[in-house]
């Protein structure tokens, strides 16, 4: 039953970019036929999901995406596209590499999601065109890929899992997991936007 209601939300995404309709809709009716289904089960208890929800990350959620729209509003993706563009003036690889270290940067400390929607913005506000304006793109979708890997606010995903296993009595501090994902999260990324400049070299 679960892979079919999967099956259908991916089936309700795809509508709601063809017929113009807001995600959160196929998301909130999908999200209510789980709990009716997974109340008949009898394998779940429903109300006892929600209850014990952690509520808390959904409202700092909620509050986070406030606060950097704001930051948006008062010219944030203006700055960044400067920064940006001064970036490229050094090149393909240093447009690249730099273009993906800031997108890690903020995506660590103020969420992946809306630091790809905020770089996107900051990245048409410049003048690049053709193979640089490909490399910033990409080097931007991979820097908010691998940023939440360096601090749990990164990605609400990792908040989510945090909760779960201190639940189940697994404790892993933000400083150890910052310690852990800053000696991967580095090298990793470096030698990504490497190979994604010697791509754009090779097909451009």
């Amino acid at each position: 039953m679960s892979w079919v209601i999967l099956g259908v939300l991916l089936v309700g995404y795809i509508l709601t970019e063809l017929l113009h309709i807001p995600v959160s809709i196929v998301a909130g009716l999908i999200a209510m036929v789980f709990l009716v289904a997974g109340g008949r089960s009898k394998v779940i208890r429903p109300w006892s999901v929600i209850r014990e929800a952690p509520w808390s990350i959904v409202f700092f959620s909620i509050g986070m995406y406030v606060v950097v729209y704001g930051l948006r509003n008062v010219g944030l993706t203006s700055v960044l596209g400067h920064v940006i563009q001064s970036a490229t003036y050094g090149g393909l690889f240093i447009g690249t590499v730099g273009t993906g270290f800031i997108a890690t940067i903020l995506s660590s400390v103020m969420n992946n999601m809306p630091t790809v929607m905020i770089d996107a913005l900051a990245i048409h506000a410049t003048n690049t065109t053709g193979v640089m304006h490909q490399a910033l793109v990409y080097a931007n979708v991979i820097g908010c890929d691998l940023g939440p890997k360096i601090t749990p606010i990164g990605s609400l995903a990792t908040l989510l899992w945090l909760h779960v296993l201190g639940k189940k009595g697994v404790s892993i501090t933000w400083g150890r997991y910052f310690r852990t994902g800053i000696v991967l999260t580095i090298p990793t990324l470096f030698v990504t936007l490497s190979g994604l400049y010697f791509w754009l070299m090779l097909v451009g």
